[in-house]
């Protein structure tokens, strides 16, 4: 039996860099890091990090898209741990300005045409 897809937008292969800071819910600062995209849709992305995330924590993201630097706001709605204190989270993006939304389907274009 095939698992049914329940992502509202196909995801693409990116690598990427960003930095994100990790907020409570009154919105005041917890920690920052590093981590990259494994790959990037309109709605969210796959980050990987070397730094564990809790998991009811708003994000703060800055992402490198090509030549363009996004800032945008994501909760985390999926979480696993893999070897060499590595981890992987599904991102969901939250508040989305037209900008970035606009920002985010020129690079997922654009990364669809080198790939073909």
């Amino acid at each position: 039996m095939t698992r049914a897809e329940r992502r509202q937008h196909p995801r693409k292969d990116s690598l990427n860099l960003l930095s994100y800071i990790c907020l409570d819910e009154n919105d005041h600062e917890l920690t920052q890091g590093m981590g990259r995209t494994l790959n990037v849709s309109e709605s969210g992305i796959l980050l990987e990090t070397y730094r564990q995330i809790d998991t009811k924590h708003v994000l703060l993201l800055d992402i490198g898209l090509a030549d363009d630097l996004i800032d945008i706001k994501g909760k985390v709605i999926y979480s696993k741990s893999l070897e060499w204190s590595t981890f992987r989270y599904g991102i969901q993006f939250l508040d989305m300005d037209k900008n970035v939304l606009l920002t985010l389907k020129k690079f997922i274009k654009a990364f669809r045409k080198m790939k073909s």
